[in-house]
Parts: C-alpha cells; sequence; structure tokens
C-alpha cells in the first residue's frame, strides 16, 4: 500500500487510521467536509467534499487512481453505489467500515455467515429512508455484488475512547457520577466492544491483507451492561441508579 485515500478521517478512529498511515509513509488523501480541523498538517493531502454529492465527489478526485480505498462514512445503498461506479478502475482494494447492527439482535455471538451480503437483496430503487442497520446490511450487499474491486466490510461492535465524538460511555459515567438513572433494558446481555486504537489497527492490517468480503472485529471477551455500570460505580465511587 503506496497511496491510500480516506473518506473521513478527521474524528475517532479514522483520525487514528490516518496517524498510523502517516507513521508507514503512505501517499495519502483524505476527504472530507472541511468542519473538522486536523493535525496531520503536510503529512496528508486534503480534498473537500460531501460524500452524499457525487458530482463533487468525482470533480475534486479528479483522475487519480489508489491502492486502497478507506470508506468509513458510507451509511446508504446509494453512497455504495456511487461508489462503485466512482473507482472502478481505479482502485485495487476497497475497505468499508460496516457495523455489527447487521445482525439480527440478540445473543449468541454472531459469526459472518449469519449475514450474506451476497445474497442479500437489493430492492429498486433504493430505500429513501432505511435505518441505521438497514442501511450498513444494503451498503454491504451493492458493493460487494457490484463491486469490480476487491471489497472487505469490517463489521465492528461498539467503539469505545477517550475520544468518542458520540459520548456513549460517557453518558453512562456522567449519569451515575450525578446520580442520575439509566435505563438498561437487559442487564446481562453480552456485548463486544473494540477500542478506537484497536479499529484504526484492524483497518491499517486489513489494507495489507489480501482478505476480502465480512469480518468482524472485536476486542478480546464479553461485558455485560450490568458489568460495565459496576465497573463504573466502582470507578467514581458511586452506586448507579
Amino acid at each position: 500500500m503506496k497511496k491510500a485515500l480516506i473518506l473521513g478521517g478527521t474524528r475517532f478512529f479514522g483520525k487514528k487510521l490516518v496517524e498510523q498511515l502517516i507513521h508507514d509513509q503512505v501517499d495519502l488523501t483524505i476527504v472530507t467536509r472541511g468542519l473538522t480541523p486536523d493535525s496531520f498538517g503536510s503529512s496528508v493531502k486534503r480534498l473537500q467534499a460531501d460524500r452524499t454529492d457525487p458530482a463533487a465527489l468525482r470533480a475534486v478526485l479528479g483522475t487519480s487512481e489508489y491502492d486502497v480505498v478507506y470508506d468509513n462514512i458510507c451509511f446508504t445503498p446509494q453512497e455504495a453505489e456511487e461508489a462503485v461506479n466512482l473507482f472502478a478502475g481505479r482502485t485495487g482494494r476497497y475497505i468499508a467500515t460496516s457495523s455489527l447492527s447487521v445482525y439480527p439482535f440478540g445473543e449468541p455471538g454472531k459469526k459472518e455467515s449469519d449475514f450474506d451480503p451476497y445474497t442479500y437483496p437489493i430492492p429498486e430503487p433504493y430505500p429513501a429512508n432505511a435505518d441505521y442497520a438497514e442501511g450498513k446490511r444494503l451498503v454491504e450487499a451493492v458493493l460487494l455484488q457490484k463491486a469490480p474491486f476487491p471489497v472487505a466490510a469490517v463489521r465492528f461492535p461498539i467503539v469505545l475512547g477517550h475520544d468518542d465524538y458520540t459520548r456513549r460511555l460517557h453518558f453512562h459515567i456522567e449519569h451515575v457520577e450525578q446520580g442520575l438513572p439509566v435505563g438498561i433494558p437487559n442487564l446481562n446481555a453480552q456485548m463486544s466492544f473494540i477500542n478506537s486504537d484497536e479499529a484504526a489497527s484492524f483497518l491499517f492490517w486489513l489494507g495489507r491483507s489480501d482478505l476480502e468480503g465480512p469480518v468482524n472485529a472485536c476486542s478480546h471477551g464479553e461485558l455485560s451492561p450490568g458489568q460495565i455500570m459496576t465497573l463504573i460505580s466502582q470507578a467514581v465511587g458511586k452506586e448507579a441508579n
């Protein structure tokens, strides 16, 4: 991997992926809307476009070609279709960030074959308002059924880290600190997680592998919401409500 493109790359594990690629001296270009400042200096090329605007994205990319394209911000089948058309003949490999949400809800732990994007029906026309989970299912289906280049889809569970802009874990910590109630439907459900450093490292590794298709990636072990709340209570010295 000598030349790479990242769609999204200034927040959370995308930012950490950029830092690893810079350290590895990859010729790196990032495409963002230009709303979030970064600390990459002259180590990256920056292109500004909204990826939901295919004409704008095509215009800023010009005729550039890449060994690997990382797509961290593909959420709809329309965006996946546009990526198939845009990068045909222009990338050696396409890595899309997908989600554990593609699987049916509930235990036990999921394996990749529990959702098969190669046979998943692709509706025509594409749904205008699919929810997040269905959007990710269709993203995988469109990319893996239609792309003329190799595609890998990384199914991350909940990603945690100090720099998590969604503040999912922060929310629970702050509620315990402030003595506020937290509603949890099933305290004993076993859940997988991955921290942002590991997520970035997995994407970096995948860019140098020849693995194709869907792949799960998570940190070792599982925790239930009840165990998480106990750890938070111990850390802040207050009982959870």
